[in-house]
């Protein structure tokens, strides 16, 4: 039975390719899940897509994740400076998590330097437009197939 990594994207990454391309490119979500399925097909293993505009769908998702997935991703897009419940959530679940953002953060405004989900993520990615996904899909699947997720 192949493993299942959590793809869990924030607000406003619903209009990825409409808002602001000069910041987030012009790639939609439908493009970066289709990017995320190749990876993990390549990888063998398979992903659960999701992306919420509701920081408690967000929450569910991390719980439920807790019982069937080896790995998060996640871009938590506005979450990352402001939910403490949503870092909570991720200190409940006990596989690698992997914070990404299309935009180098630390370029932009201040307020976007600070992380709560920084605190419990394994890794980062910043700044590499959606190819950032890819990388640490890829960081997940070197970890399943070492038997470390």
């Amino acid at each position: 039975m192949p493993k299942t990594v959590f793809v869990l994207n924030g607000p406003n990454l619903n209009l990825l390719g409409k808002r602001q391309p000069e910041i987030y490119g012009h790639e939609t979500m439908a493009d970066v899940e289709a990017m995320c399925r190749e990876t993990a097909a390549e990888f063998g293993f398979e992903i659960r897509y999701h992306q919420s505009n509701a920081e408690h769908e967000i929450i569910e998702w991390i719980h439920e994740a807790r019982e069937v997935a080896a790995a998060i991703v996640m871009n938590p897009a506005a979450y990352t400076h402001t939910s403490v419940a949503i870092l909570d959530a991720l200190n409940a679940f006990d596989g690698p998590v992997f914070e990404v953002h299309i935009s180098n953060v630390h370029k932009r405004e201040a307020f976007r330097h600070h992380s709560y989900v920084s605190l419990r993520a394994d890794g980062v990615i910043a700044g590499f437009g959606t190819e950032g996904y890819v990388l640490a899909l890829r960081k997940v699947g070197k970890l399943l197939a070492a038997g470390k997720a």
